[in-house]
């Protein structure tokens, strides 16, 4: 049964069903999250980026705090492959049947996608941000004392967005296939997609110059592999119309 002949509490027991299986994966995600937090904090104490900093709990709380956040994180992280799927499964009977089999392709391009943006904010923008405060404190004779909360709070906030950013490419791709956008419409907006990439990486990386750019220039380059990608969508997209007519033409 196709999308179209679906009746609206059909759709709803229809998202609810998947709604639910990603539950159930998430709750045998966390159980695993559980025994792997630890061992991911006291790496991520240790590494070069952070060894040199005293981490200080500020409450009694803090510590369990920052364990439940990473492992609801790391459970999230865990379970993206089947949220990715179940999106895909609840939009798919909407879609030709070549869509679907390519559409379903993008699902692990879009896990790599989102593990390189928190990779390229963890080793490259991360070091930059915390590398400027620490000199901004030393210039204004600041002793800094680092919770161990504030620091994976804010080492949180930093990562996952730019995980979540680096999906644009696959997005583009989807909603092009879907004919929500063109890839006219991309390069039309161009000018505008670049100021607004700008600003972002003005607003999330330190005052200088050289910090900005070293983020601008990825995601530029993200939003240019978009319209490459939206192009090739786009020409599949109407090439599968255009044979899905012919064959109803010959019927």
């Amino acid at each position: 049964m196709s999308q179209k002949d679906m009746t609206i509490f059909e759709h709803i027991s229809e998202l609810r069903k998947r709604l639910f299986v990603i539950v159930v994966f998430f709750i045998l995600a966390v159980i695993v999250s559980f025994f792997l937090s630890q061992p991911l904090i006291r790496y991520l104490q240790e590494s070069d980026l952070a060894k040199e900093i005293t981490m200080n709990a500020f409450r009694l709380t803090d510590p369990f705090k920052v364990f439940m956040e990473m492992t609801l994180y790391l459970a999230l992280v865990i379970i993206l492959p089947v949220i990715l799927y179940q999106l895909w499964a609840f939009i798919s009977p909407g879609l030709y049947e070549k869509e679907r089999k390519v559409t379903l392709s993008y699902i692990p391009a879009a896990v790599l996608l989102f593990l390189a943006g928190i990779a390229f904010s963890y080793f490259i923008l991360f070091p930059l941000i915390l590398k400027f405060m620490m000199q901004l404190s030393s210039q204004m004779n600041i002793n800094p004392v680092i919770g161990i909360n504030e620091y994976f709070s804010f080492l949180f906030q930093i990562t996952l967005p730019f995980g979540l950013l680096f999906e644009l490419p696959i997005i583009i791709l989807f909603l092009t296939r879907l004919g929500i956008i063109t890839p006219m419409f991309l390069a039309k907006i161009r000018k505008y997609a670049y100021f607004l990439l700008i600003v972002l990486a003005a607003f999330i990386t330190p005052p200088d110059v050289m910090s900005q750019i070293i983020v601008a220039i990825p995601l530029m380059i993200l939003y240019e592999i978009s319209i490459w990608l939206s192009k090739i969508g786009y020409r599949k997209s109407k090439a599968a119309e255009l044979r899905y007519e012919l064959e109803r033409e010959s019927e």
